[in-house]
This record gives C-alpha cells, sequence and structure tokens, in this order.
C-alpha cells in the first residue's frame, strides 16, 4: 500500500523543508524563548531594544517560520508553498547573521562566529532552494 506510492512522493527538498522547519521551531521555543544563552542576547542586543517584546517576540519568529516550512514541506503539490518554505527558513537566518555581523563590527567582536555560521547557513537554504529533487530511478542513465 505505502511502497511505490510513497516512494515517488518522497521529496529530499520537501523533507529538508519538514527537518529544518521542526528544528527552527525547537531553537525558537527552546533556545530563545525557554533558556536564551548569553551570546546571543548580547549579540542580538542592537535589535532586541527595537523590537517590543525583545528575545520572546524574535523566538516567536523562529517558532512561526519553523512552523510554516515544515507544513509547507508537508504539502505533496504545492511548488509555491514550498517557495514559502524556503523563504521562512531564510528569513530568520538571515536576520541573524545580518545582526550578528553587525555587532561584530561594532559593539560585540565575538558576534563574528555566529554572523559567518548564520550567514552560511543561510545561503545554504537558499541553494538548495534553488536545486530540483533528483530525477526517480527509471528515469535516470543507466551506469556509465
Amino acid at each position: 500500500m505505502w511502497g511505490a506510492a510513497a516512494v515517488r512522493r518522497f521529496s529530499h527538498r520537501r523533507a529538508f523543508l519538514v527537518i529544518l522547519g521542526c528544528g527552527w521551531a525547537g531553537y525558537g521555543g527552546l533556545g530563545i524563548i525557554d533558556q536564551p544563552r548569553y551570546g546571543t542576547a548580547r549579540g542580538l542586543a542592537d535589535l532586541t531594544r527595537h523590537v517590543p517584546g525583545g528575545l520572546d517576540t524574535l523566538g516567536w519568529m523562529w517558532v512561526v517560520c519553523g512552523a510554516v516550512a515544515a507544513v509547507a514541506g508537508l504539502l505533496t503539490a504545492c511548488p509555491r508553498a514550498q517557495a514559502a518554505g524556503y523563504v521562512a527558513l531564510a528569513v530568520p537566518g538571515g536576520l541573524w547573521a545580518g545582526v550578528f555581523a553587525a555587532a561584530a563590527a561594532s559593539t560585540y567582536p565575538p558576534a563574528v562566529g555566529s554572523a559567518c555560521g548564520w550567514g552560511a547557513f543561510t545561503l545554504g537554504v537558499v541553494l538548495v532552494a534553488g536545486m530540483d529533487d533528483p530525477l526517480p530511478l527509471h528515469l535516470r542513465k543507466r551506469g556509465r
């Protein structure tokens, strides 16, 4: 019953959305709202003073973006939803990269590592968003 139909419907791109979406939601809920690290709070200080609710609001942004990405990954025949899911993955990571880079250049030099990591991760999400799923086995070229 699940066999061939499930294999045909499997999508690496959608699985990426679901896995990272759940990770984003967990990071927002557990790592920002529940127990923010000192380096995160310090690196984001220039942003949090302009955001009502501070880190809690930013944590909820991660949770919502993660949920959007995960739901988009579960929709099997909706490429527009997948596009929205990839945007939802890229926005918080890109925001973190930019804010940490600004902090590293001004008030908190140790934020440079986070800026590099979040920037690279965001670029990775953008690259995966532009990729196609591999062709099904029966459409691939035989061994060379």
